[in-house]
């Protein structure tokens, strides 16, 4: 993270520096070497054709996203002004029920921020069963593990019920923190604050599933 910070607050020449051709930036293989065995790139634009996403007003997603992230620590800390320009720079949107959002195992270069609805975040088993790991609401973010690391999609994430989401891209995210790195770091915080709050949750659960098993014999 300290590298990361320190790019963030260098120059914008250096930050720019022409990345991979597949590369989405900060969050990409100069930190951590990207996995082999990872499906294609699935951009948010052919994702949003293959869902029946439709155009939500930046006015109408606002309220929304003030009304999910009002309580959040970072978001909450950011002026108006900082808040509008984040609302610039996320797409809004609204998806019918039963819709896969994000595909296990392909290469994340977005994340979605729940503003109203029911996401299920489920791991798909080997013989193609699901097992629901949990379902996401508003407030809560899918895919942010793959916008932070650029690995693959760790699970599958369908919606459950009509959903209004805020997407936000691996593009966009760069650029906040290329040209704005207090509004970055605190979407970048946000995320991470989440994604550690969902680990320790889904550990809890694992946790108490081996203990209900009992010992494993010898």
């Amino acid at each position: 993270m300290k590298h990361l910070f320190e790019r963030i607050l260098g120059g914008h020449a250096a930050a720019r520096e022409a990345p991979a051709a597949d590369d989405e930036g900060y969050f990409a293989t100069q930190f951590m070497e990207r996995p082999e065995a990872v499906r294609a790139t699935s951009a948010w634009t052919a994702r949003a054709l293959g869902v029946g996403a439709h155009a939500l007003a930046p006015e109408e997603g606002m309220p929304l996203l003030n009304q999910a992230w009002g309580a959040d620590h970072f978001f909450a800390a950011l002026m108006p002004a900082e808040r509008e320009q984040v609302g610039r720079v996320l797409e809004f949107v609204t998806v019918p029920a039963g819709r896969e959002l994000i595909h296990q195992d392909e290469k994340g270069d977005y994340a979605l921020i729940i503003l109203s609805g029911v996401v299920a975040v489920d791991r798909v088993q080997p013989t193609g069963e699901r097992a629901r790991l949990a379902e996401a609401r508003e407030g809560d973010v899918v895919g942010e593990m793959s916008l932070l690391d650029a690995g693959a999609r760790f699970a599958s994430c369908l919606t459950l019920t009509p959903c209004r989401l805020a997407v936000l891209t691996g593009q966009a995210l760069d650029d906040m923190a290329i040209d704005d790195p207090r509004i970055g770091m605190a979407l970048t915080y946000s995320m991470a604050r989440r994604l550690s709050l969902r680990t320790r949750q889904l550990s809890a659960r694992l946790g108490a599933l081996l203990a209900s098993q009992g010992p494993t014999p010898r």
